[in-house]
C-alpha cells in the first residue's frame, strides 16, 4: 500500500472519530417525583410517579451520548434513580441503587445524575431502586445509533414501548411493609398493565386500553420491557410473528417467534409486520410462574394491534392470542436456546482468571410462633447467595464506605463457592434451608475475566430467578437444568456467539454460565430481579479495583451527592 493510500485511510479514521465525538449531544432532563391520583380497577388512589406520569417520561438518545438528569424528590419517600442496563464507565456514583452507590434522595432534596452512553444500542429503562417504588416510578431509555449508522436491520416505520407492570389496588410499600412484618410471601398483585393500562379484561379498564394503529405491510418496532415487580411474563401478539432482534440494549442474530418471555428487569425488541387481515388483535402478557405451591397473578393484560382503514368497528372484539400455559418451561427453554448474539458485539473471553460459583435461592429463618412468624411451618422467608442473605448498610452506601475506606460498613469475604456442597437441586436438608445474614463484598481485580456459574436450589422449591448484574453486561455461554457439573457441561459452552444481556434468568431447577471482564471499576450490584426476593437478601456486591486496591481507580464523588 503506497504512503498516500495509508494517510487517506488514517485521515478518514480520524475523521469518523472526530465527527462522531462533535455529533454527540448532552441532554438534560428534570425529574420531579412525588404523588399523583390514578384510577384503575375502579379505584382511584395515590401513587408515586415521575413528572405526573405514569409510566413516567420516556428519554431518547444516541450511542455517544450523554445525559444529565435532575431529580426533585416532593413524594414523602425517599427514592433513588436506576439506569437499568446502562454501563455506567467511570461513573458508578450515578448507577443509582440505594445504599450500594448513593445513600437516597430525602424527600425535598436533589442529586443530578451525569453520564455517558458508551458502546449501547437498543431498548433499557430507568426505574427507582429504592424499596418497592418501582412498581409505578419507571420510564424507557431508548438508545438510537449514532448518527451516520443505523439498525443491523431494515428500519421499522414505527417504534412502539411495550412497558408490562404490575397493579396493586393499595400502597406497594404498605404490601412490602406487611410481607416484612409478618414473614409471609406478599400480596400478589391486582392486575398486570401494558404501558399503565390494565386492558379489556379487566373492570373498568376497556377505556383506556392501549392501542397501536398500523397500515398493512408495515413494519413496527416492539420494545418489550418487562417492569413488574415480582413476575415474569409471556408476551404474544394474535396472529402475529415476532422476529427478536435485540435484548438488553444489545443486538441479535434476528429468529422468529411466536411467542417471547421476559423476566423482571429485561428488554427484548420484536419486529412485527402488519400482515394479517385488516381487524383488531390483542397483544397479551401474562405469567410465567415457577416457584411450586406460591400464589401468584393469574390475570392477563392487553393492549391491541389495529389495522387502519379496516372495516372492523372499534366495539368489535380483537382477535385473543393463544398464550402458553402459566407453568410452560418447555416454551421457555426453546425461545432461550434460539438466542445468539450479533458478532460485531465483542470476543467472549475463552479462558478464565475468576472461577465463581454462586448459589440463588429462598431459605427460612426460624423464629418463635407469633404474628411476625407467618412463613412456611412457623418460619420467616429469607433469600441468599451462596447462603449469605445480603444486608444493605443504613449509615452510608457501600461505594462512599469504600472510597472513604470508612471501617465496618462490609467484608471483602463472600464466599467464592458455596460455603456447603450439597445437591442443589434435589432434597435439600432441613439444616441447610437457614441463610446467614451478612454484608459481604467479592474482590475482583480490574481487567480480570470472570465466569460465573448461577445454580438454583431446592430450598423452599425450585425457582426461575431474574439475576441482574450492575455496570456490566455479560456473555450467557451456557445454561442448563440440574447440578451444574463441570467436567460435562463445560463443552457446551458457546464461545462464538452467546447472547448478550445485563439480566439473565436462571431456569428452574437448574443453572447459568456468564462471562465477563471487569473493565468497570467500583462497587456493582448482583441481584434477583423480582423484588421480594431482593427484600429477603438475595443479592450480594463486587468490588472491582485496580491492581493496587486503590479506592481511586474510582472517581471523586459529586458535591450533590445525597448526605445519608
Amino acid at each position: 500500500m503506497g504512503v498516500a493510500n495509508l494517510f487517506i485511510i488514517v485521515l478518514f479514521a480520524w475523521f469518523n472519530i472526530f465527527a462522531s465525538l462533535t455529533n454527540a449531544e448532552t441532554h438534560y432532563h428534570q425529574f420531579i417525583v412525588g404523588a399523583m391520583p390514578v384510577t384503575r380497577l375502579c379505584r382511584t388512589h395515590n401513587i408515586i410517579s415521575v413528572n405526573g406520569q405514569f409510566p413516567g417520561p420516556t428519554i431518547t438518545v444516541r450511542n455517544g451520548d450523554s445525559l444529565v438528569v435532575r431529580v426533585l424528590n416532593r413524594a414523602q419517600y425517599n427514592v433513588t434513580i436506576h439506569w437499568h442496563g446502562i454501563r455506567q464507565m467511570r461513573t458508578p456514583w450515578a448507577d443509582g441503587p440505594e445504599y450500594v452507590t448513593q445513600c437516597p434522595i430525602q424527600p425535598g432534596a436533589t442529586y443530578t445524575y451525569r453520564f455517558k452512553i458508551e458502546n449501547q444500542e437498543g431498548t433499557l429503562w430507568w426505574h427507582a431502586h429504592s424499596r418497592w417504588l418501582r412498581a409505578t416510578v419507571y420510564g424507557a431509555l431508548i438508545i438510537l445509533p449514532k448518527p451516520g449508522s443505523s439498525f443491523p436491520f431494515s428500519k421499522p416505520m414505527l417504534d412502539v414501548n411495550i412497558m408490562i407492570g404490575e397493579w396493586w389496588n393499595r400502597n406497594v410499600l404498605d404490601v412490602m411493609r406487611q410481607a416484612l412484618f409478618t414473614g409471609a410471601a406478599p400480596n400478589v398483585s391486582d392486575a398486570y398493565t401494558i404501558n399503565g393500562q390494565p386492558g379489556d379484561l379487566y373492570r373498568c379498564s376497556r377505556q383506556g386500553t392501549f392501542k397501536v394503529s398500523v397500515t398493512p405491510g408495515e413494519t413496527v418496532l416492539l420494545r418489550v420491557i418487562n417492569a413488574a415487580l415480582n413476575q415474569e411474563l409471556f408476551f404474544t401478539v394474535a396472529n402475529h410473528r415476532l422476529t427478536v432482534v435485540g435484548n438488553d440494549a444489545a443486538y441479535a442474530k434476528p429468529f422468529t417467534t411466536r411467542v417471547i418471555m421476559v423476566g423482571p428487569g429485561q428488554t427484548t425488541n420484536v419486529l412485527l409486520t402488519a400482515d394479517q387481515r385488516p381487524g383488531r388483535y390483542y397483544m397479551a402478557a401474562r405469567a410465567y410462574q415457577t416457584a411450586q405451591n406460591a400464589g401468584f397473578d393469574n390475570t392477563t393484560t392487553t393492549a391491541i394491534l389495529e389495522y387502519r382503514n379496516s372495516r372492523t368497528r372499534s366495539s368489535t372484539r380483537a382477535v385473543f392470542p393463544t398464550l402458553p400455559s402459566f407453568n410452560d418451561t418447555a416454551t421457555v427453554t426453546a425461545f432461550t436456546r434460539q438466542m445468539r448474539s450479533n458478532p460485531a458485539f465483542g470476543k467472549v473471553p475463552t479462558s478464565v482468571d475468576e472461577n465463581l460459583f454462586f448459589t440463588v435461592g429462598l431459605g427460612f429463618f426460624n423464629c418463635p410462633p407469633g404474628p411476625r412468624c407467618q412463613g412456611p411451618n412457623n418460619t420467616r422467608f429469607s433469600a441468599s447467595m451462596n447462603n449469605v442473605s445480603f444486608v444493605l448498610p443504613r449509615r452510608t452506601s457501600l461505594l462512599q464506605a469504600y472510597y472513604n475506606k470508612i471501617p465496618g460498613v462490609f467484608t471483602t469475604d463472600f464466599p467464592p463457592v458455596p460455603p456447603v456442597q450439597f445437591d442443589y437441586t434435589g432434597n435439600v436438608s432441613r439444616a441447610l434451608w437457614q441463610p446467614r445474614r451478612g454484608t459481604k463484598l467479592y474482590k475482583i481485580k480490574f481487567g480480570s475475566r470472570v465466569q460465573i456459574v448461577l445454580q438454583d436450589t431446592a430450598i423452599g422449591t425450585t425457582e426461575d430467578h431474574p439475576i441482574h448484574l450492575h455496570g456490566y453486561h455479560f456473555f450467557v455461554v451456557a445454561q442448563g437444568f440440574g447440578n451444574f457439573n463441570p467436567r460435562t457441561d463445560t463443552g457446551k459452552f458457546n464461545l462464538v456467539d452467546p447472547p448478550v444481556r445485563n439480566t439473565i434468568n436462571v431456569p428452574i431447577g437448574g443453572w447459568s454460565v456468564i462471562r465477563f471482564i471487569a473493565d468497570n471499576p467500583g462497587v456493582w450490584l448482583m441481584h434477583c430481579h423480582i423484588d421480594s426476593h431482593l427484600t429477603w437478601g438475595l443479592g450480594m456486591a463486587f468490588v472491582v479495583e485496580n491492581g493496587n486496591g486503590k479506592s481511586q481507580s474510582v472517581e471523586p464523588p459529586p458535591a450533590d451527592l445525597p448526605p445519608c
